[in-house]
């Protein structure tokens, strides 16, 4: 499999970090060996995963990128938390946010968080970074450290027009830092069959995109369930296991599998 994909979108609102959730989980219970990264200084992933408490966290991602670019090493395992549920952590909060500021003045600024992941990511099959709701220094470095992207996108016209200027974004880290980088595909959310908005936007952006991009067929549908999952924290198998967002998921497991 590719092995470090980042889950990426600067709108927010359209189930970024769910969506990372629930593949990580989802991929876990293929027998797959998953680590997955909040790159978000909100936190909104190690919240998710059950540690609502994450300015109490010793360890960080801001630590240890901290520690790449203060050049000190970093121990084995070092802040990676264990989910019950099969997947592994490196938590966020709101610490990171001081690292855009950091990263400003650092030597090979774009390339820390791989020099980060270089150490650990042997140790798993795959690694998902939840990106933050922006397209700034933070974000890049997971798109430079990343070998492919997942654009959720809600089906509403207007988060579906922003996916342009993300589109931009990707192709100038691909030419002048990443080459490997690739998109893996769009992936509609919150998606409302009943509605004819919903049902437009999908043959937009399949008649507007689908020839340069892979477009996944599984649609992830809007439910009071999923959005419960958060403050339960549990992914969507744990809380909601025979609901139609578990299946939904499923059926991304299967794509992004029969991708890899």
């Amino acid at each position: 499999m590719k092995n470090i994909i980042a889950i990426c979108n600067q709108k927010g609102g359209v189930t970024k970090t769910s969506s990372t959730a629930n593949l990580g989980v989802g991929l876990a219970l293929r027998g797959k060996k998953v680590l997955l990264v909040d790159a978000d200084p909100q936190g909104d992933l190690t919240t998710s995963l059950g540690w609502a408490d994450n300015d109490s966290l010793p360890v960080t991602l801001a630590t240890l990128m901290e520690k790449v670019i203060q050049d000190e090493p970093i121990e084995p395992n070092e802040g990676i938390l264990h989910n019950a549920e099969g997947v592994d952590l490196v938590p966020a909060n709101m610490e990171l946010s001081g690292m855009e500021v950091a990263l400003v003045g650092a030597m090979s600024r774009e390339f820390v968080l791989r020099s980060y992941l270089e150490t650990v990511k042997s140790a798993y099959d795959i690694v998902l970074i939840d990106c933050m709701p922006s397209l700034g220094m933070l974000t890049i470095n997971a798109l430079a450290a990343a070998n492919s992207v997942i654009v959720p996108v809600q089906a509403q016209y207007l988060p579906a027009k922003g996916m342009t200027q993300l589109m931009k974004t990707i192709t100038r880290v691909k030419k002048q830092i990443n080459p490997a980088l690739e998109i893996d595909g769009v992936l509609l959310t919150l998606f409302d069959n009943r509605t004819n908005l919903a049902r437009a936007t999908e043959d937009t952006l399949r008649k507007q995109y689908g020839n340069m991009l892979n477009i996944y067929k599984t649609r992830i549908p809007v439910s009071v369930r999923a959005a419960e999952t958060s403050a339960a924290g549990q992914s969507i198998f744990a809380y909601d296991g025979g609901g139609k967002v578990a299946e939904a998921y499923a059926a991304l497991v299967n794509e992004v599998l029969a991708d890899g």
